[in-house]
């Protein structure tokens, strides 16, 4: 990518590999992983499992 002219600045948003780890086996169980890291990355969520945390379930939009 930076033989093609990507700047470092750039690179440092990609997220690679992509997907949390769900245990997915099918192409669309994948999918939902990959879903799932974008919304996680686009509101601040932490990834764990619901039982696993304290307070609120859904946050203020």
């Amino acid at each position: 990518l930076v033989e093609a002219g990507v700047r470092e600045d750039e690179l440092a948003r990609l997220h690679s590999p992509i997907g949390l780890d769900l245990g997915a086996r099918t192409p669309e169980e994948t999918a939902v992983s990959i879903a799932a890291e974008i919304v996680s990355a686009r509101w601040g969520g932490s990834g764990h499992a619901l039982t696993e945390t304290d307070g609120r379930i859904h946050h203020d939009a």
